[in-house]
């Protein structure tokens, strides 16, 4: 299983990104997915996570009202819509893949994981 994230970059304060991340291989559609991120000297973080069909989503309170995740199953393709970004948000993004089908905030539970999109939000 190969996770491939991409659309980072370089966004002013205040602008949006979408992050989109593919899955190959044969587990996508009957797992959860979650996006984690991991600033400069700082730990991997939660971000936001999906169940297996959609149903059901979990942010961290930080990104709650302005990232939204969603997916694509028959894309095997995950998505993180990014708006109102702030300063604090830079770091890289990483996409993964959860061990079962219930969602998840958990990085232990993850044992698939994309090699990051690096995002800058510039005040």
């Amino acid at each position: 299983v190969q996770l491939q994230a991409s659309g980072g970059g370089l966004v002013q304060a205040g602008g949006s990104l979408r992050l989109s991340c593919v899955a190959s291989g044969r587990i996508f559609s009957n797992n959860a997915m979650g996006w984690f991120r991991q600033a400069a000297g700082k730990e991997r973080e939660f971000v936001a996570a999906i169940n297996w069909n959609g149903g059901s989503t979990s942010y961290t309170d930080s990104v709650k009202g302005r990232f939204l995740i969603s997916r694509d199953n028959a894309k095997n393709t995950v998505y993180l819509q990014m708006n109102s970004l702030k300063p604090e948000d830079t770091a890289v993004y990483y996409c993964a893949a959860a061990r079962w089908a219930a969602i998840s905030r958990t990085p232990t539970d993850f044992n698939h994981w994309g090699q990051g999109t690096l995002v800058t939000v510039s005040s």
